[in-house]
C-alpha cells in the first residue's frame, strides 16, 4: 500500500516519466526480493530502450538482450504476457544467448511484465532475482497492478487528439535517460567512483534539492552545477553513542 501510494503522489500534474518509472522498480526491487529491477519503453521506431534501472547489472542486461534480440523482456513486450522463467536451465533452453549472460551476472530467474493496456504495449518492467523459482501468486498480482499503474499514467491523456502528446512525452523520457547516462558517466569520472554510486549520487542531490533527476543531469552535464563527492559515514563506537 506504500508502494502505491508512493507511485499515486507522483502523479501531478506536470509530473515526468523518468521519475515515476524510477520510483516504479525501486519499490518493486525492495518488495518482491529482486536483486535488480529495470523497464523498457518503445522509442517511435518500436525499439525498447532502458529508461530506469535499479542498478547498472540490470540495464546492462537490459542492453545486451536488445543487441541479442532475445529475453524475456524483449518477449514480454512482442506479445503483451507476463513472461516468468524460473530457472538457468530454462532460460538456456529459451534463449541462450541471454542465459549465458544471465549466470555470468548471477541471475537464476526472471519475471517480465508488459507495460500494457488493452491492446497497446509501452514496454516490460523486468526483476531479476538470484535464486530459483517464480514469484508467488499474492507477489505476482500485486507487481502486475503497480505496473499498471505506471501504464495508465503514461497513457491517461492518450485520445486521438493527444497522441503526438503522449507520444512526446515517451521521447523525452528517453531522451531523460540519455541525459542522466551521460550526468553517471560524467560523475564516475570526476570522483573516480563506481556508475551505481554515480547515480545515488545525482538521485540524493535532486532529491535534496527538490528538483528532477533529469534536469539535475542535465545541469550536470552543461557544468551548471557542481556536486560534491559523498562523504565516507563515520560510526560511533557503541559506548560512545551510548553516552
Amino acid at each position: 500500500m506504500d508502494a502505491f501510494v508512493t507511485l499515486t503522489d507522483s502523479l501531478v500534474s506536470d509530473y515526468d516519466i523518468v521519475e515515476l518509472l524510477q520510483t516504479l522498480v525501486d519499490n518493486a526491487a525492495e518488495l518482491f526480493d529482486a536483486r535488480a529491477a529495470g523497464i523498457l519503453l518503445a522509442n517511435p521506431q518500436q525499439e525498447l530502450e532502458v529508461v530506469a534501472s535499479t542498478s547498472e547489472r540490470s540495464s546492462f542486461i537490459g542492453l545486451l538482450q536488445l543487441e541479442a534480440g532475445e529475453g524475456p523482456c524483449v518477449e514480454a513486450f512482442v506479445t503483451g504476457e507476463t513472461v516468468t522463467v524460473e530457472n538457468p536451465e530454462e532460460m538456456q533452453r529459451r534463449w541462450p544467448l541471454f542465459a549465458a549472460a544471465s549466470a555470468q551476472l548471477g541471475y537464476a530467474s526472471v519475471h517480465s511484465i508488459p507495460l500494457r493496456l488493452r491492446d497497446n504495449t509501452l514496454g516490460s518492467m523486468n526483476l531479476f532475482r538470484e535464486t530459483n523459482g517464480a514469484l508467488n501468486a499474492t507477489d505476482a498480482v500485486a507487481a502486475r497492478a503497480l505496473t499498471d499503474v505506471a501504464t495508465i499514467s503514461i497513457l491517461q491523456q492518450r485520445t486521438t487528439e493527444h497522441a503526438v502528446l503522449v507520444q512526446t512525452q515517451l521521447q523525452h523520457a528517453l531522451d531523460s535517460r540519455v541525459a542522466i547516462e551521460q550526468a553517471k558517466g560524467f560523475l564516475a569520472h570526476t570522483h573516480r567512483i563506481d556508475l551505481d554510486t554515480a547515480f545515488d549520487m545525482l538521485r540524493s542531490y535532486a532529491r535534496s534539492q527538490q528538483a528532477r533527476i533529469a534536469d539535475t543531469a542535465r545541469h550536470v552535464v552543461d557544468r551548471r552545477i557542481t556536486i560534491p563527492a559523498m562523504q565516507p559515514q563515520v560510526t560511533k563506537p557503541a559506548d560512545d553513542a551510548q553516552r
